[in-house]
């Protein structure tokens, strides 16, 4: 028999019933049933159940026994009495009793439990990381990421992809954050770097004649951490492909991420079209270049209802150059406790607040209230029909504006009887993140938004060029090397109105992907810069190795990232990216269980050629 197993501990079925066995793993818990011990017995399989009682050998071994000891044990299949089988686990059917049994290693007592599902400190969590993932939640999400990766390998290499490593050590890069740095010794005085991303490389490779690459990239960027984002390194899949328009690369990634989403999405639904919607459009619809679908409120821009009205907070905001009222339709929302609630919330996230208007009834109140008469007259009035009934608006907005402007607001909107609407005003850019925020609150708290689907869209068409409000200065507002739309000769005009072969893919408010078609000709990288503020002389400097290689033959080409993290957290419905992460760090980027960031010891520092300054 092997050393340590003859089976693992999720194999027993009723057909080994009889059979002597060897199994090892872990005391999940121990149970005393009057002079009979039952230990769960746990590897990375599965569960089985064992029991020994007085008459083995080895029971006052196993009494010694405390949750998490690694042990051996050898003993006989039994079928559980009928009244006894477990129907949730495959090896329910039977136990086995102990005849023989070895500690492979005893474990000191637990800073945190394995079995059940309690909650502990993220602090305790990630010190003792190898404790936390031996719970069954933290073992089903690694085995879950382990197996997205290996799906999302096949289908890649079933497109004719294949895959290829690219440096870790490198120079810095132009990523937009900050890098990590790495001394050489050889060199003193100059520092490699980590990649923020294997772009520069990926896009080299297509110069260099390979036609379809991808790979499972390490990533590493000097970032503040967020719940969807590791403060330290992440994992994407990479992809670039030679002569594609961006259709094409939308083609290709498509179907890899909707047969992985399909195949570990738990049944949900997994959108069949993905809709594709300019930046501009996603900002003024759902306050968010990443929207969630599954919400299906869009908001609107109502400046001409409130421009000259009697709400004079809009009404004078709106006499400001490059100011608007948006609206955010409320479905189900129309009532005063729900209204000013969400304007609470618009206060907790830093705004003097929200208006609103909802849509009920007409009451014998509100008609008392309007005509200057006794409630009991006015319900006379409604029921003679002598005052019509049906819908009116109600709200503070609704009495400043009056009734006509508030009909046209709600014919705009399409809402009826028990709807709300919200409204935000100002420069959008002031207020646009805020009000997405609430326009997913809303979807929530209202049951709008549609929890058992995965929705995504391509986010198309971003602009290139932002204008300094302060400054007057042009600048880049992203990626500056997408191709932009119309080359050269889009360059020759207003510099804000330049849009880039730039998307990001968006599924139920995350980004997920992200990419481009490449500006591949240099001529039209050096006026793209120029714009900017930035002369050839400083695009030489600082991406020489690019440049330099487009001035032989570089093909057009184009293709993503998709982040592995992010996929993993949405199909394990994780709140948290560190859920999904091995060993992760901490919000402040350290890692507790390893002690990192340390301190290096004089010799490295010497050998390397560096001083510490301390921090006053």
């Amino acid at each position: 028999m092997h050393a340590y197993r003859s089976h693992s501990c999720a194999a027993l079925t009723s057909a080994d019933v009889g059979n002597t066995v060897r199994l090892s793993g872990w005391v999940h818990r121990v149970r005393d049933h009057g002079g009979v011990l039952f230990i769960d017995l746990r590897d990375h399989y599965g569960m089985t159940q064992v029991l020994c009682d007085p008459d083995s050998p080895v029971f006052g071994e196993v009494e010694k026994l405390r949750s998490e000891w690694c042990i051996r044990i050898d003993g006989e299949v039994k079928a559980r009495d009928a009244s006894l089988v477990n129907p949730k686990i495959p090896t329910g059917e039977i136990e086995v009793f102990v005849r023989d049994l070895e500690v492979l290693g005893a474990s000191d007592e637990l800073p945190l439990m394995v079995f059940g599902e309690q909650e502990y400190p993220e602090e305790t969590r990630l010190t003792y990381r190898y404790l936390d993932l031996r719970r069954e939640k933290m073992q089903a999400n690694m085995k879950l990421r382990s197996d997205v990766v290996s799906s999302i390998r096949k289908r890649m290499w079933d497109q004719e992809f294949r895959e290829y490593q690219t440096p870790i050590i490198t120079a810095s890069s132009p990523e937009g954050a900050r890098d990590f740095l790495v001394p050489s010794r050889l060199h003193p005085g100059k520092f490699y770097a980590l990649p923020q991303a294997p772009q520069q490389f990926k896009q080299l490779l297509m110069v260099s004649g390979f036609d379809k690459y991808f790979q499972i990239a390490p990533c590493f960027r000097d970032e503040d951490p967020r719940a969807d984002r590791s403060p330290t390194d992440f994992y994407q899949l990479d992809l670039e492909m030679s002569f594609v328009t961006q259709q094409d690369v939308f083609d290709t990634i498509q179907p890899v991420l909707a047969g992985v989403f399909e195949e570990f999405g738990g049944g949900k639904k997994v959108d069949e079209t993905w809709e594709q919607i300019s930046y501009r459009d996603a900002a003024l619809w759902y306050g968010s270049d990443k929207p969630d679908l599954r919400n299906p409120i869009k908001m609107q821009v109502v400046s001409e209802h409130f421009a000259g009205s009697g709400f004079a907070i809009f009404a004078k905001l709106l006499e400001q150059e490059g100011t608007e009222i948006r609206a955010i339709p409320a479905p189900k929302g129309g009532s005063r406790k729900f209204c000013d609630r969400m304007n609470a919330y618009a206060q907790k996230e830093g705004l003097p607040g929200m208006g609103y208007i909802f849509w009920r009834e007409k009451t014998a109140d509100s008609v008392a209230q309007e005509l200057g008469i006794p409630v009991k007259e006015a319900q006379a009035k409604l029921k003679s029909g002598e005052v019509e009934g049906g819908m009116e608006a109600a709200g503070p907005l609704a009495k400043n504006i009056g009734p006509e402007r508030t009909e046209a607001i709600r014919q705009q909107l399409g809402l009826s009887v028990g709807d709300a609407a919200f409204f935000l005003g100002g420069k959008p850019k002031a207020f646009e993140a805020i009000a997405g925020r609430a326009r997913n609150v809303i979807g929530d708290e209202l049951g709008l938004t549609d929890q058992d689907r995965y929705a995504f869209a391509w986010i198309v068409d971003f602009p290139i060029y932002e204008r300094d409000e302060e400054s007057g200065k042009v600048d880049f507002e992203h990626n500056p090397f997408s191709m932009p739309q119309g080359g050269m000769e889009a360059l020759q005009g207003d510099p804000l109105n330049v849009l880039g072969y730039q998307y990001d893919l968006a599924c139920n408010g995350y980004e997920l992907v992200s990419g481009a078609i490449r500006n591949h000709r240099p001529e039209i990288m050096f006026k793209a810069f120029e714009i900017a503020g930035y002369d050839e002389a400083e695009v030489r400097k600082r991406f020489g190795g690019m440049v330099n290689a487009f001035q032989y033959g570089a093909p057009p080409h184009g293709g993503c990232a998709a982040g592995i993290d992010r996929i993993v957290m949405l199909l394990a419905g994780e709140q948290n990216i560190r859920e999904v992460i091995l060993f992760p760090m901490n919000q402040r980027a350290e890692d507790l269980m390893m002690n990192a960031p340390s301190e290096p010891t004089s010799d490295q520092l010497m050998e390397l050629g560096l001083r510490v300054i301390p921090q006053e």
